[in-house]
């Protein structure tokens, strides 16, 4: 339980600054001997718990927007619906093979992108360094919105199938797509994951069922992942925390890989 917390606490943490904290959650729980597709489905109820306190601590910030929001949100739920019952019928070494390589990719893109600063992302230094994306706050256009909401069904289907790394693709949509600065992206991103994540779960305990007892102490850990990544930017010894990320993954996609 008290592994399950922690994993839980750093996966929200990640899951709001940016994304990626599943790249915890899920190969923990698989370590643990839960099967893959149960447990794609429990860490949902972690994710779900963790959106709910983000959307709280940003809306107390006087930080939200419900309809855009909203809007957003309906456009991922047929995606999440199909992705959920695809990942749900995926046999565990299928699954176990299918993360490994998304792992595998996602660690690929992270040393393609060396940093590059995303639109709004004041300079180090810059008397705004500390706060984050505060800038280009315009209302995105008529075309930004058409493309940003077709876009989020594909979140949907990702996000539905296994969630691992559907930061990585919701942030550029809504920061580069949509125009969004780095502080609004977050905002919509946390409330955009909560409703799909909703289908999704009820998808899986209606096909594999879910551990509720892990899936609770996922939860309590990334509510206070949430409430801390939401508050706190982290920025310094980024070097460092890359690196310890780049040998979880290697270690977790070389255990993984031994199914194969």
């Amino acid at each position: 339980m008290g592994l399950l917390i922690a994993a839980g606490v750093a996966g929200g943490v990640l899951n709001v600054l940016a994304g990626g904290g599943s790249l915890i959650t899920v190969p923990v729980m698989v370590f643990l001997g839960i099967p893959g597709p149960v447990a794609n489905g429990t860490n949902r109820i972690g994710i779900l718990a963790q959106s709910i306190a983000s959307i709280a601590t940003f809306a107390r910030r006087g930080l939200s927007d419900f309809r855009l929001s909203l809007t957003l949100s309906a456009c991922t739920i047929p995606g999440a619906v199909v992705g959920a019952l695809v990942g749900s019928n995926l046999e565990g070494v299928w699954f176990n093979r299918a993360l490994a390589l998304i792992m595998l990719g996602i660690l690929v893109m992270m040393h393609l992108d060396r940093g590059t600063p995303a639109r709004g992302t004041p300079a180090r230094g810059t008397p705004d360094g500390d706060a984050v994306g505060h800038s280009g706050n315009a209302a995105p256009t008529r075309t930004q919105l058409l493309y940003g909401h077709l876009l989020m069904v594909g979140v949907g289907l990702w996000g539905g199938f296994i969630q691992i790394g559907v930061g990585f693709i919701m942030m550029p949509i809504l920061n580069r797509v949509m125009g969004l600065d780095l502080v609004r992206t977050n905002m919509h991103k946390v409330f955009i994951v909560a409703p799909y994540t909703l289908v999704a779960m009820l998808v899986f305990s209606s096909q594999v069922g879910l551990m509720w007892l892990a899936g609770i102490a996922l939860a309590v850990g990334s509510s206070i992942g949430g409430y801390l990544g939401t508050h706190f930017t982290v920025r310094a010894s980024e070097r460092s925390v890359r690196l310890v990320l780049n040998l979880v993954l290697i270690a977790f996609i070389i255990k993984l890989s031994l199914d194969f």
